[in-house]
């Protein structure tokens, strides 16, 4: 095997291959900064004395990254010891190429509470800009981040006290594979609840091919003026968030693509970057980049509905503050148009605002007004180019700016066979696409590279063929009340227990008041037949008829009628269905308002269409949050609409789609990438159960926007294997689990974990077992399973067996993960190298108040309950990773109880609580005790310590300050004292973190 140490001697060839300079004379702190020291004089022609240099130092370096990034691109000032001011840059910030650039190894910075290593540093004019660790193991991304992460956690770290607070940039390597990432403040910078990383990215060329070999990755990457572009141009600091994003490689081909077609006045282009790929970025992008460039006029970043408006400015100012500002109406635009002002040279509108200012027959004459404007060379960016620029107002702006160049980016384009915009030439009549409003793509990022790339997950389609040998026939349609007695009876399934929740698309406005009644009336008869069913939330959401909003006459009336005509725009079944019968949809809309704020507590109403639209898309976002932080009464399940949603909206949390509509091409794609947003490894896969049977629909939709891959690699890429292929390697995980457990003379049975010998055997299990348990997490979310199938998958590993691995498994990973914290860099390899996914052994069904219902239940003997004992409420407890933090009290206070005493659930909660009181009291008198501390003190300085979960090193020292102990005596007393606080206070935080804790644990 290639050791790290040749590995990282061939890196830093290459990298003096590519005149990088290696400076192997700055190995610790001191030489590190009298090498900074010299460019930074070098480049601002200037001498500085020694204490001008040490209070430039204490300017500049920066605990918070996000600060020290601001630095680094800016242009400073320092006042020297004899007054005069000096302007100063770190580097050449006007052009990054002219900075010098060198290599260093093995760079020690050691400080009194940390000896760190780093294996390579790039730096750029004395500044390390670029870290990279080089490693000889298969090491996953998330794993290597991890590490880092572990790093930056240290107490006395060099990221907070050195000049390696301006690192922008990791690298990590086994030689054959690399990863790249974003330095940035640690709560960005971590592991979340979902156990997601920030984005970790591979490197990949103009038409996708990754490039992960360090050699190539060094050769294509890491180029002098490649690498100075990347941190000057290429990443974005986000100041609402104060976050660094890092663009990914197309977005960075496809803003090069713009901006070159500009420079060379080479006419227009469109980008095809799929749905979920982070358009709006790489848009804002392009648009800040020709702010910069004299010979424009003015960028129009234009969109096509008020919605979408809002939404990208206000993405827009996420990226920029104050990078645009809100065009309340057309004269606001054409003031902005007309305006000299630096700030006024991006604008973002909509094309219907854009249609006014250049319609003659408006009274405001605002196309005299801006004539002035009309030969000046203007940008227009449109957002998802297809949806209504194929009509009279994209030809009324290229005839009105002759100069002009039109840029678009759309997730489908509009080919020939999925055009339906037709115009005629003398006798022709043909079909209008992408390419002949926009010339010429510039740039394509398909679903299906999203979907190879996990930057989208793939769709699990389930055509439902209805009870009995009833075989539909493409876009048939199943009576609604069978549709809905389906979606009821396979929710659960779908959503992972409503961890996710859902749409349904329907084919009409009187489709979806049908829906939502029917639901209500179903589920009624549900609950009175059954107490312990638990309702879905049901919503439903569809545009009022405009002509009735605007009946009253008055100035709001018009205004919300406006609103909703220019909503409608892009929502074309609905404008339809509004025009018949009009009172009875207004009607229905308003009942359905009604119930959800008797639901969940609000007070919207008709006539502010748009505040009821945006809290329900605010509260399916809400899902992400658990049900003990946010009760599930105050969520939705699922989203009845029928045009609204199924473009543009985006929610992690929602992952099924639930289609009694006929959907093709472009408008399927569009509606199906709702579910698809990556989260963690419990959403496998975008959920779609399809009423009408549109397979046809599906594979000429695939056919159509696959790229260049083959109809059939396309649905290999595209769709998740049939639920056949995925039992069959669930059965082979659990085989090969039997066949593990048999070499080491063990049964197969979850108990003889506990009898594996040695770290080795225990490790080889994890991974057995987090197979098995990926596969059955995919399983477990298919809509589509027989009867047989079930019970197949329950013969494989039956689900009491199951549960009671998922037990095993989390003892064993808590043991190891335990290991990692303890001994950091001094673990085995094999143990800092364990990824233990926790997120995978997480149950939303399991939870606190289900626990405490099923012990209530037991309690009270319920006879619609089986009974259940102790010992299987405590296994159940401990098989979900979920309630990891709260298991050991929880099987302390089940043991305690006498179960036949007959105590209802709110009475148990109480009693828990009380239990959780005394038990921290106990703990708290004897640490206290041992250590000679007031109880009382020490109980002030932990609830210090929780409601700002920030631990401060210097009110510890104060706590043990009236025991006047000497220097040393002090730091053994703290230490000792840490030692039986940090799980305590762990404990007490229930898995968040607590800044600073780090350090002592």
């Amino acid at each position: 095997m290639t050791k790290e140490a040749q590995i990282e001697d061939l890196f830093i060839k290459k990298l003096e291959d590519l005149k990088y300079t290696y400076r192997k004379d700055i190995h610790d702190k001191d030489t590190l900064e009298k090498n900074f020291r010299e460019k930074f004089e070098t480049l601002n022609r200037v001498k500085l004395s020694n204490s001008e240099f040490e209070r430039l130092k204490s300017d500049i370096i920066n605990p918070d990254v996000f600060n020290a990034s601001k630095l680094l691109r800016a242009r400073n000032y320092f006042q020297r010891e004899d007054g005069t001011p000096l302007h100063y840059t770190l580097v050449n910030i006007k052009d990054w190429c002219k900075n010098e650039y060198e290599v260093i190894n093995q760079l020690r910075i050691n400080t009194q509470n940390s000896n760190h290593r780093y294996d390579v540093i790039i730096l750029i004019n004395g500044i390390p800009i670029v870290q990279v660790e080089l490693k000889t193991l298969e090491i996953s991304p998330r794993k290597a981040m991890q590490q880092i992460v572990d790093y930056k956690n240290d107490s006395g770290n060099g990221y907070t006290n050195s000049l390696l607070c301006f690192v922008q940039l990791f690298i990590v390597s086994n030689k054959t594979n690399t990863y790249y990432f974003a330095n940035n403040r640690n709560q960005h910078f971590s592991f979340n609840a979902d156990e997601q990383f920030l984005p970790v990215y591979q490197y990949a060329d103009e038409q996708n091919k990754k490039i992960t070999h360090i050699d190539s990755f060094a050769e294509k990457f890491l180029p002098k003026c490649t690498l100075g572009e990347l941190i000057s141009k290429y990443m974005v600091l986000v100041e609402s968030e104060q976050k660094m994003l890092i663009m990914r490689p197309y977005q960075i081909y496809a803003v090069k693509a713009i901006v070159d077609c500009i420079q060379q006045n080479r006419g227009n282009g469109y980008i095809w970057h799929t749905t979920g790929s982070g358009k709006t970025l790489t848009s804002f992008k392009a648009s800040t980049l020709l702010k910069d460039n004299p010979d424009i006029e003015k960028c129009l970043f234009v969109v096509d509905r008020k919605d979408l408006d809002r939404q990208t400015r206000e993405e827009f100012n996420k990226f920029q503050e104050g990078s645009v500002e809100e065009n309340t109406n057309t004269e606001t635009l054409v003031n902005r148009l007309l305006s000299t002002d630096y700030a006024d040279k991006v604008i973002v509108t909509t094309i219907q605002k854009l249609g006014l200012a250049l319609d003659e027959s408006n009274r405001k004459n605002y196309k005299e007004r801006l004539l002035s404007l009309s030969k000046k060379r203007i940008v227009f960016i449109f957002d998802e180019c297809h949806r209504s620029q194929f009509g009279e107002n994209h030809k009324a702006i290229k005839e009105f700016f002759p100069n002009a160049q039109l840029f678009g980016f759309t997730g489908t384009p509009i080919f020939p066979d999925n055009s339906s915009y037709t115009i005629r030439e003398g006798e022709q009549a043909f079909n209008k696409t992408t390419d002949d409003i926009f010339e010429k793509q510039l740039h394509a990022y398909t679903i299906t590279h999203a979907i190879d790339d996990r930057n989208v997950l793939r769709f699990h389609i389930d055509y439902f063929k209805g009870k009995g040998n009833v075989q539909l026939k493409p876009g048939e349609t199943l009576a609604q009340q069978a549709v809905a007695e389906a979606i009821i009876e396979k929710h659960d399934v779908a959503t992972n227990s409503r961890r996710f929740n859902a749409v349904l698309a329907t084919a009409s406005i009187n489709n979806a008041i049908e829906y939502y009644r029917l639901f209500k009336e179903i589920q009624q008869k549900k609950k009175a037949e059954n107490e312990d069913y638990e309702q879905l939330n049901i919503a439903c959401v569809f545009s009022p008829p405009a002509q009735l909003i605007a009946k009253n006459g008055d100035k709001q009336s018009q205004k919300n009628a406006e609103d909703i005509k220019q909503l409608q725009e892009d929502l074309v079944q609905e404008s339809l269905d509004n025009q018949i019968n009009p009172e009875e949809k207004k009607k229905a809309l308003i009942e359905i308002i009604a119930d959800y704020n008797k639901q969940y507590n609000t007070n919207h109403n008709i006539n502010e269409f748009d505040s009821y639209y945006q809290n329900v898309q605010k509260r399916i976002k809400d899902h992400k949050y658990s049900n003990k932080d946010y009760p599930h009464k105050n969520k939705i399940d699922i989203t009845i609409v029928v045009d609204m949603l199924l473009t543009g909206f985006d929610s992690k949390y929602l992952n099924t789609l639930y289609v009694d509509k006929n959907l093709k091409f472009h408008g399927l794609i569009q509606a199906f990438s709702r579910t698809n947003r990556v989260l963690n490894d419990t959403k496998p896969y975008g959920n779609i159960l399809d009423f009408r049977h549109q397979q046809d629909a599906v594979n000429a939709a695939i056919t159509l926007f696959s790229g260049e891959k083959s109809d059939e690699e396309a649905k290999e890429i595209w769709l998740v294997e049939p639920a056949p292929v995925v039992i069959e390697k669930y059965k082979e995980a659990v085989a090969q689990l039997g066949d593990f457990m048999a070499k080491n003379n063990l049964v197969c049975e979850p108990q003889e974990v506990y009898n594996l010998r040695g770290d080795a055997a225990k490790i080889a299990f994890v991974k057995n077992f987090k197979e098995v348990q990926r596969l059955k997490t995919q399983l477990d979310q298919y809509t589509d399973l027989d009867i047989e199938q079930k019970e197949i998958i329950e013969t494989i590993l039956p689900e009491d067996t199951l549960r009671s691995f998922k037990s095993s498994y989390i003892e064993t990973a808590k043991q190891f993960k335990k290991i990692q914290q303890d001994e950091g860099s001094n673990a085995p390899d094999d143990i800092q190298q364990l990824d233990f996914e926790f997120v995978l052994f997480a149950s939303t069904l399991i939870d606190y108040d289900y626990i405490m219902s099923l012990i209530a239940d037991n309690m009270q003997k319920k006879p619609t309950k089986q009974k259940m004992t102790k010992l299987q409420v405590i296994n159940l407890l401990t098989s979900s990773s979920n309630m990891m933090e709260e298991q050991e009290d929880l099987t302390e206070y089940i043991n305690g109880l006498d179960w036949n005493s007959g105590q209802d659930e709110q009475t148990l909660k109480n009693g828990y609580e009380i239990f959780k009181i005394e038990k921290n009291n106990k703990e708290l008198l004897s640490i206290a005790d041992k250590h000679s501390v007031p109880v009382t003190t020490l109980k002030d300085f932990i609830d210090q310590v929780l409601n700002r979960m920030i631990f401060d090193g210097e009110k510890l020292t104060d706590l043990l300050a009236p025991l006047e102990l000497s220097w040393k005596e002090r730091r053994t007393k703290e230490l000792s004292l840490m030692e039986d606080l940090v799980p305590l206070l762990k404990k007490q935080a229930q898995g968040l973190e607590i800044s600073g804790l780090a350090a002592y644990e």
